[in-house]
């Protein structure tokens, strides 16, 4: 046995890995960074020495496979160091510190964005996963490489998940799946996302990608003449017309066979395009001028052709696709595209570190990769909560975009479905904040209206405007969610302040008190016994009905207040009616089992989070309240409150023909307008209706009611109260 082969053999599986990680690291980085490489190595075996995976190998094999990767991709010395190390601060004693004094910063705060946080305080682990992704997400906006870590990581992980239960594979499987192929996909790194999807779609659906598998293997031999054919006549055609050009005829990915069976019903038998041809060419002009040489040359399937070079997807890729029916009728996809444009569609962002290029395509690439972090930004600033996040983020990760014009034609790039909303916000949050309506091609349409590919849309608006929660029913853009949830949590923030301002004036005036009495050492004192921050705070606590201003205001009446904030006794309580102008909005509502109007006897419940919700008086719903003095308040309305208030009234009418037409004529002649009707029974002679409308107060609901009984074919009329 010879020296060379003795050393082979007691070489182990890590110093194997590491020995085609230095091969690949040669190749593009000087000899002083593969020294620090090599520390990372030693430092790295050093700390996982006597970790194994579950596979039964060293751990150390994990991070040296995730550095292979990226070596690869030509990832820089401080991102395929990160790569050894980015298990270090999880697994082990060592700390971000001591990374930070031996590899620097750059490398150190790399780590610390991939490691996942392991003191979490969360509930399920759909949570924990959450502020892991969010996380992660905003260490990306800092630094790309954490996330190109992150795949090569995920990508080892999926590769070696054979040891693993079939229902942790599962679960694994989908989140990378559901969180990490989008993302993937949306940085343009193509290669990675078919690897993360097949080894997916076999560890999800195993005995389905062996039969796929097999399927496409029996079939090969049957459809190899057609693919010959088409090649043949591609590659003589573009000769004559002396076009140099590469002709590759490749085999689509059992994943993306898979969801075209599921999302079409079909069996593999009816799936033609299993081949599709990529043809790469020097320039763009040479592209188009391919194109009509292949249309020339086979039939193409009208509206099958798309032009992503002209108007390129979300993640930079570029390429013309048309599908033409070629041989014995069989439809087969081709694309065609420059050999810089085929490099950017396989590596994506990872081309930057790749290629090393400044070349158009790169720049574009990494400034689109950019832009699409800071947005990111602004989603988790404005999510209330790590899963709120990470359903805007997958919203935000399953584009099909569809392109709109503004009227001095630049073009806005959107999901499919999308509303005139959703196209406000894509052009300015303050334009979507206060948005009326819009024209599309110069027709007025209103706010839900969906958008379409090409059209040109006018957004109108209004000062006086503001974004409705409805909205939220029909947007489909994350900015534009985020901006209405961040616009109405900050309007119903400033409401109920300003509403529990009122509420304790008003029970401090009860006491011959005013707040301008109460020093800023008596709100301090307060503040810390109820562990608050401030007094705006308190006051928003107040009026979301989460805090009792009599309780509040007794408190601040005591000379000890931390004594005083066991304080229950409501006895002897003096009471002031708190006014009701109809306009406080989203912190005081109308009760929808009573309807209570201007001009009714009304009472106030406390809804904690909500505010206060207004009963009439003689509603049912109202006994309970009365027996807890805390929960309820006596309120009264304004004498100039405004507005128009649903109310419902009960209506015995001849059943005849034209009746709810004179009904409604009468109804809109006294200035009101109809919500709903519900017929409740019905014969031959009597129809019982439920007609709910809109009101200014009794006087107009009075008024409205006696016109109503003026007609004969009103039998009797009375108001509903819950």
């Amino acid at each position: 046995m010879s020296a060379q082969e003795s050393t082979a053999i007691t070489e182990s599986p890590e110093q194997l890995l590491y020995d085609q990680l230095n091969t690949l690291l040669s190749k593009y980085l000087d000899s002083i960074h593969i020294d620090q490489v090599f520390q990372a190595y030693q430092y790295g075996a050093k700390h996982h020495s006597g970790q194994f995976r579950k596979s039964g190998e060293a751990y150390i094999c994990h991070p040296l496979s995730v550095a292979i990767s990226l070596a690869h991709m030509r990832m820089d010395v401080h991102g395929v160091m990160a790569a050894i190390l980015h298990d270090l601060i999880e697994d082990t004693d060592v700390t971000k510190t001591d990374i930070l004094e031996l590899f620097g910063e750059d490398v150190a705060e790399l780590v610390d964005g991939v490691t996942k946080l392991t003191q979490l305080n969360c509930k399920t682990q759909a949570e924990a996963q959450a502020e892991n992704v969010r996380k992660m997400c905003l260490a990306m906006a800092r630094d790309m490489r954490v996330i190109m870590v992150k795949l090569a990581d995920r990508l080892h992980n999926m590769r070696t998940l054979g040891v693993m239960r079939p229902d942790k594979k599962r679960r694994i499987a989908k989140e990378t799946l559901d969180i990490y192929t989008p993302i993937a996909n949306r940085l343009g790194m193509n290669d990675i996302r078919h690897q993360l999807e097949s080894l997916c779609f076999e560890a999800m659906y195993p005995m389905r990608h062996r039969i796929l598998k097999n399927a496409v293997k029996k079939s090969r031999g049957n459809r190899k003449e057609i693919i010959e054919t088409i090649t043949v006549s591609l590659k003589t055609r573009l000769h004559q017309a002396h076009v140099t050009c590469d002709v590759k005829g490749r085999e689509k990915y059992l994943y993306s066979i898979y969801k075209k069976m599921l999302s079409k019903k079909l069996s593999f038998s009816d799936i033609y395009d299993v081949y599709a041809f990529r043809i790469h060419c020097e320039d763009v002009d040479t592209c188009y001028r391919v194109l009509g040489i292949v249309h020339n040359l086979f039939k193409p399937i009208p509206g099958k052709f798309k032009d992503y070079i002209a108007l390129p997807k979300a993640n930079g890729y570029q390429s013309l696709h048309t599908i033409i029916i070629g041989p014995y009728g069989v439809p087969v996809e081709i694309q065609i595209r420059t050999h810089q444009m085929h490099r950017m569609s396989e590596s994506g962002i990872a081309a930057h570190w790749l290629y090393k290029s400044d070349d158009e395509e790169h720049i574009h690439s990494k400034t689109r990769a950019t832009e699409w972090v800071r947005d990111l930004l602004e989603i988790q600033k404005t999510a209330g909560n790590s899963l709120e996040f990470i359903d805007n983020l997958k919203i935000d990760l399953f584009p099909q975009e569809i392109f709109v014009f503004t009227p001095q034609g630049s073009i806005i790039k959107l999901p499919r479905k999308s509303s005139i909303v959703d196209f406000a916000y894509a052009v300015h949050t303050d334009i979507g904040n206060s948005c009326v309506s819009a024209r599309i091609d110069k027709r007025l349409v209103p706010l839900q209206t969906q958008l379409e590919n090409g059209v040109t849309v006018e957004v109108i608006t209004a000062t006086w405007a503001r974004p409705n929660p409805l909205w939220l029913n029909y947007v489909v853009t994350t900015k534009a969610r985020t901006g209405i949830r961040s616009y109405l949590k900050h309007f119903k923030q400033k409401e109920a302040i300003s509403l529990g301002r009122r509420l304790l004036e008003k029970e401090l005036q009860d006491i011959n008190k005013s707040l301008t009495d109460i020093t800023e050492q008596m709100q301090d004192q307060l503040l810390q016994a109820i562990q608050l921050t401030s007094m705006d705070e308190l006051l928003e606590e107040i009026g979301l009905g989460n805090k009792m201003p009599f309780l509040i205001a007794t408190q601040l009446n005591q000379e000890d207040i931390s004594a005083a904030i066991k304080l229950e006794d409501t006895e002897n309580r003096k009471v002031t009616q708190l006014i009701i102008k109809g306009t406080e909005g989203m912190v005081v509502t109308i009760a929808k089992c009573c309807r209570p109007i201007p001009g009714d006897p009304i009472i106030g419940y406390f809804n904690p989070g909500k505010g206060i919700v207004v009963h009439h008086h003689e509603c049912r719903n109202s006994a309970d309240g009365r027996k807890k003095s805390t929960d309820w308040l006596e309120v009264e309305w304004s004498q100039d409150a405004t507005g128009d208030y649903p109310t419902e009234i009960r209506l015995e009418l001849l059943n005849q023909p034209g009746t709810l037409a004179t009904i409604a004529s009468t109804i809109s002649k006294m200035d009101s307008n109809i919500e709903s009707v519900n017929i409740s029974t019905q014969d031959a002679r009597v129809s019982v209706d439920f007609i709910t409308l809109t009101v200014k107060d009794r006087v107009h609901l009075a008024n409205i009611m006696r016109q109503l009984k003026k007609l004969f074919i009103v039998l009797k009329i009375t108001r509903t109260r819950g």
